[in-house]
């Protein structure tokens, strides 16, 4: 474990200048929002494209892995649901906490890093986790705060998961890529480099970018936080883990990576979300903050653990 905890420190060690850029003010909250913007525009969607467009469909799709992630992943969501009702929340909140949950920060912090610790065998199973968060529940957190709102589904719902789903450039990238790869059309050498120069920028970049975003984030409600942050840290691995290892069975690589990809801590976009609907914005920057400091831990130990025999084959 001690030899895994040193391959993820150099990646937090970068979030942690991040966030010394940021505390100090030496980065402003604009340049971190601009040097966020070109990584998620460009570097992210160059890094996505290229692999996408090196792989083969068959090393992508997974029904198995979607299946397990996505029943794990539906089991916390309950859970963190069922709570937040208990305490007298509405489902417009509850859906906010679920979100906190289940949906970890896999484009900016698990695919750049899981492809320098796990190589790039990594990439297909990754594509499908992200995937499914954005698709899936990115879908239904619209679907349920709409809902509760208008007191009724209206067509309205569809066409702003659609938009929402297309303007996402990860989402965009990934497709291209994946047409890309159908067409069996090799990628020219210059396009590849220029591919591979400006995807370069996205592991770093994304990881000082999460850091200096962290700097503005106030740990207040630390008791929801922290519930929301055991959910998303511990729960939700251990939920998938039991799909993936026990009720759908992986190949122990897959199995490695799925488990890996849910012991992510809370992505970023959920506070954007929580902020552009107005529910609850300060208890998800807590569990953003908190659910990133306690992942320094708890990430090399779900992956020591899950690498140490409990993945069959």
């Amino acid at each position: 474990m001690v030899e895994i905890f040193l391959r993820t420190l150099p990646f937090f060690a970068i979030i942690g200048i991040g966030y010394w850029a940021g505390r100090t003010r030496f980065f402003s909250e604009d340049a971190t929002a601009y040097l966020t913007k070109f990584v998620f525009y460009f570097a992210l969607s160059a890094m996505l494209f290229r692999f996408a467009a090196n792989l083969q469909l068959a090393e992508v799709f997974d029904g198995r892995l979607i299946v397990g992630y996505l029943f794990g992943s539906t089991v916390v969501y309950g859970i963190a649901t069922a709570v937040a009702f208990m305490r007298g929340l509405d489902m417009q909140t509850s859906a906010v906490e679920a979100q906190c949950a289940v949906i970890g920060n896999v484009g900016f912090l698990g695919l750049p890093m899981f492809v320098i610790l796990f190589g790039e065998a990594s990439i297909g199973p990754m594509m499908m986790v992200l995937a499914t968060d954005l698709i899936v529940f990115s879908s239904l957190i619209v679907i349920l705060i709409h809902g509760a709102r208008d007191g009724r589904m209206s067509p309205g719902i569809l066409r702003t998961i659609t938009m929402g789903l297309v303007r996402n450039p990860m989402i965009v990238s990934i497709t291209l890529g994946l047409t890309w790869s159908a067409l069996t059309l090799p990628i020219p050498d210059p396009m590849n480099d220029f591919l591979a120069i400006l995807g370069g920028a996205a592991t770093p970049g994304a990881l000082f970018a999460i850091g200096a975003s962290l700097a503005g984030k106030s740990a207040e409600r630390i008791q929801v936080a922290g519930w929301l942050t055991f959910c998303k840290l511990i729960l939700h691995p251990l939920a998938v883990a039991i799909a993936v290892l026990f009720l759908v069975p992986l190949d122990g690589f897959s199995a490695v990576i799925v488990v890996s990809a849910a012991a992510m801590p809370v992505a970023g976009n959920v506070y954007m979300l929580a902020q552009h609907f107005g529910i609850a914005p300060q208890r998800v920057s807590a569990a953003i903050l908190l659910s990133t400091v306690f992942s320094i831990l708890t990430f090399p130990v779900i992956m020591a653990w899950v690498q140490s025999g409990q993945a069959p084959g």
